[in-house]
């Protein structure tokens, strides 16, 4: 079974966070999420997601894809060397990583967007090292998926359903919510 983790921190977007766990699981891969410091972790708008398990207790090669939830609290996957760790060793054995709205930054300071296509939350275009920046709703760029913001978490999560178990399953995922 395809098995990706989604770190979860104080700040997190949950819309986003919550569309992509949701969407995934619906299209049968799991889903493992981690909270950097505590399991219970407030999002930016004060909604409290409960995490699967603590960051330090997963072994991120276990993983087929590690997808990054933006939001006001970004600046802690920014700040957390685990996370930069993870990312690169993922990206360099050519799993995929893939990160929305604020979290393409993340991306850019572990050095995994310098020669990518990729976009971002408008405000941290230029916070970001890319070879092209692109302003649609989702870039897919080799093993690196990026997306926009909240408004495109459901986009960017059939993607990635579609990346990770195939078109016909994202088609029929997209019907059954009516996308």
């Amino acid at each position: 079974m395809t098995k990706v983790l989604i770190p979860l921190f104080e700040g997190f977007e949950e819309i986003e966070a919550v569309t992509i766990i949701d969407v995934l699981r619906r299209g049968g891969i799991e889903v493992v999420t981690a909270g950097l410091v505590t399991t219970t972790v407030m999002g930016a708008h004060a909604i409290v997601i409960i995490a699967d398990t603590l960051l330090d207790q997963v072994e991120a090669n276990q993983f087929d894809a590690i997808i990054l939830a933006g939001g006001s609290g970004t600046f802690r996957l920014r700040e957390d060397p685990r996370i930069a760790k993870m990312l690169i060793a993922h990206a360099t054995g050519n799993k995929l990583v893939a990160a929305i709205c604020a979290a393409p930054t993340v991306l850019s300071d572990a050095g995994l967007l310098k020669d990518k296509r990729a976009t971002s939350y408008p405000s941290v275009k230029d916070q970001m090292q890319v070879a092209e920046y692109l302003t649609i709703p989702v870039v897919v760029d080799g093993n690196v998926v990026t997306s926009r913001g909240a408004g495109t978490a459901m986009a960017f999560a059939l993607k990635l359903a579609e990346i990770l178990q195939g078109e016909a399953i994202a088609n029929k995922l997209a019907t059954d919510m009516i996308v």
